[in-house]
């Protein structure tokens, strides 16, 4: 109740505050309108966006493809359901993407089936990898959504500007980089409270001159073990928390200079195992530069360097009462870490009016440790030096063209050259002390084509190839078929045509696509073959898919919405399903929203899945078994009392269904005071207030 009575105080203080800063900035600028100074574009290609004037209403189903194979949503919105405070569950509201559950956060995000580094993810342009073998702290567990200003989702192997290896797809967590024309401030701040205690803060502020610019955000998000529809309590609990800021010189309009930095932290339960995260500390800082209109051939020039360094820890007895076991006799803790440092140039060229083409090149380098204790009161891991256990290395230049072809065609093409080299620091495998190197070509080839100003059709055809990460060879103890490491395990091939409609006409927006994908030398986590080893071992596979939109605005203020996800996969060397692939899911949302008022349901049906192939899979999990099919109905609203200020109110699960998704992680691990499950469940009833200002 106290948590409660806290964020009700601070609901209260946003709703004076909005009050407030209303009348400053109307003051100040347009008494009629209200609203701050606006910001100018500046020299980021794809980051041109002004700050929003008004708040968005509640996503209830995902928004539609922007353009081909692209998906835009804003993070900053309300949405339903109400997501864990962490990337993965944002990118759950996109159709296609899943999450594996393994607790109340710190999900591994997967997309048309596909986990891991097979989807890349940027932070503002900058690469993060976690450190935990386990698999506690994918690169989402360290991204805090509503601090950024947009989520673009790119489908497939058709880009190669963004790194390697994006054979699923690129996700990018963007923030607007501006150009103030005035000098002032503007703020955002927001109150989340919910069931199972759930309170988070956001509180984001960017201010200057027209030379000087500089941005503050800081976030925090909590919530205590949800209760699954049947009652049943679930080891979930979490907290985290994030700094970060950036000091932006302009001298003039087309020359940028960016120092960012930040700081986040958290600890996280999980039900799946026999550990939890008490530790998710995350350092970094970065350096971007920019100048465009260089000339009529060189229209922008952009340079990038990064540091990002994640020191994780595990332990089995500080968020659950310890109980001694065979394998855990004694209270246990985990602490490994990695550096990351990268850097990227890109140049964007202007060769004719019709051609536009970027040329560029990557580097990244990753260095991983680890040091542990099997009894933390007698040995901390504190006093114990840490060792290495693997490095990797990359080197890659890119270069993407777009050409127009009349008023309706495009054509846009890539490819892109990756040289990595990857060092076992292991001391106990028949490869330690050994590296390797491979060279490694991806590219894409894809068509567009533009029917009467409202429909627009595209196929295309991508290849990436990517190396083995750290989870595939080495992280916990992963062996081939026939030594005890993995380390040799062969790149995997990815060859995959992507093609799709859209359609934007009056009240009517549709977005179609579908992709068939060849994968040689698939990457299999197989817990069967070998056991109680686990086997990293390269198969042949094919997947394909669709996923699909529709939005009607039937009536003034009336919308109906509708998506579709589905993907089938084999693996054709073993002759079964290919696992972990989540099963058919639809989205139905209906809202009215008169500009002040808004009203709004989601319904979401999952089919049974029955393709298994129980215990192979990939990095994050494997399959354990079929999975009926489950339907979830929900409810929102919100008030926009003004123009810069939503109260939204939902409440998700509205009937207590108990299940689980597909592709969730067990919930038989023993945990003291919890029941065993078969997966880990989802949240049962659970209702929730946001209220959002922009100021």
């Amino acid at each position: 109740m106290q948590s409660v009575a806290r964020s009700a105080l601070a609901v209260a203080t946003l709703a004076l505050c909005g009050h407030v800063a209303a009348e400053t900035a109307a003051g100040a600028t347009d008494p009629a309108s209200g609203q701050a100074p606006q910001a100018d574009a500046v020299a980021t290609p794809a980051t041109d966006a002004a700050a929003p004037v008004t708040l968005e209403p509640v996503v209830v189903t995902a928004p539609a493809m922007s353009a081909p194979l692209t998906v835009t949503t804003d993070p900053q919105a309300p949405r339903q359901p109400v997501p864990a405070h962490d990337g993965a569950d944002y990118l759950k509201t996109i159709p296609g993407f899943s999450v594996i559950r393994k607790g109340g956060t710190d999900g591994d995000p997967v997309f048309r089936g596909m986990a891991g580094s097979r989807l890349n993810i940027l932070l503002d342009d900058e690469q993060i990898l976690g450190g935990c073998g386990m698999r506690m702290d994918p690169p989402t567990a360290y991204v805090f959504p509503e601090s950024y200003d947009r989520i673009t989702v790119l489908k497939g192997p058709q880009t190669v500007l963004y790194g390697p290896g994006n054979s699923a797809g690129t996700v990018l967590f963007e923030r607007d980089h501006t150009r103030r024309t005035e000098a002032g401030v503007e703020g955002r701040a927001s109150v989340t409270v919910g069931s199972f205690d759930r309170d988070d803060e956001v509180l984001a502020v960017s201010g200057g001159n027209s030379d000087v610019q500089g941005r503050l955000n800081a976030t925090r998000s909590h919530a205590n073990n949800y209760k699954d529809g049947d009652g049943v309590p679930v080891h979930s609990q979490y907290e985290r928390w994030s700094t970060d800021g950036a000091l932006a010189w302009t001298p003039d309009d087309d020359t940028w200079v960016e120092l960012s930095g930040g700081q986040s932290d958290g600890e996280a339960a999980y039900r799946d195992r026999s550990m939890d995260g008490t530790k998710f500390a995350r350092d970094n800082i970065g350096l971007r530069a920019g100048r465009r209109n260089i000339s009529s051939l060189v229209k922008n020039v952009e340079v990038n360097t990064w540091r990002n360094y994640i020191d994780h820890v595990m332990d089995n007895y500080t968020l659950r009462t310890f109980v001694p076991t065979m394998m855990m006799p004694n209270p246990a803790a985990s602490n490994p870490d990695r550096l990351t440092l990268g850097n990227r140039v890109a140049v964007e060229l202007a060769p004719t009016a019709s051609l536009q083409v970027t040329v560029g090149a990557d580097q990244q380098s990753n260095q991983h440790t680890l040091r542990s204790s099997m009894n933390q009161p007698m040995m901390p891991y504190e006093s114990m030096p840490r060792v290495d256990d693997a490095k990797f290395r990359n080197y890659g230049v890119f270069g993407e063209a777009t050409q127009a072809i009349g008023d309706v065609d495009r054509l846009i093409g890539g490819v892109r050259a990756d040289r990595w080299t990857a060092w076992d620091q292991r001391t106990t495998t028949v490869t330690a002390g050994t590296s390797r190197s491979e060279s490694l070509t991806s590219g894409f080839l894809r068509h567009e084509h533009d029917i009467g100003g409202s429909d627009t059709l595209y196929a295309g055809i991508g290849r990436s190839l990517r190396f083995p990460d750290y989870w595939e060879l080495i992280g916990q103890g992963k062996q081939s078929e026939t030594t005890n490491s993995a380390f040799l395990t062969r790149p995997e091939q990815t060859t995959q045509v992507d093609m799709g409609w859209l359609r934007e006409a009056g009240a009517v927006n549709l977005s179609v696509s579908g992709f068939i994908a060849d994968i040689e030398d698939f990457i299999l986590i197989d817990t069967v073959i070998k056991a109680p080893a686990t086997v990293t071992r390269n198969v042949d596979a094919q997947t394909y898919g669709a996923e699909a939109g529709a939005g009607w605005a039937f009536a003034t203020n009336w919308k109906a919405d509708v998506t579709l996800a589905w993907v089938r996969g084999r693996n054709d060397t073993d002759g079964t399903p290919l696992a972990q692939l989540p099963p058919l899911e639809m989205r139905t949302g209906l809202t009215w929203d008169n500009g002040t008022w808004s009203a709004g349901g989601l319904l979401r049906a999952v089919d049974r899945q029955d393709r298994v192939a129980p215990g192979t899979g990939n990095i994050v999990g494997q399959d354990i078994g079929v999975t009926p099919g489950f339907a979830v109905f929900s409810l929102n609203g919100s008030w926009r009392p003004q123009k810069r200020m939503l109260v939204a109110a939902g409440i998700d699960n509205l009937f207590d269904v108990a299940y689980a998704e597909h592709i969730s992680r067990s919930g038989t691990a023993m945990i003291s005071g919890f029941e065993q499950t078969t997966r880990v469940n989802e949240p049962g009833r659970n209702a929730w207030l946001k209220v959002s200002l922009d100021f």
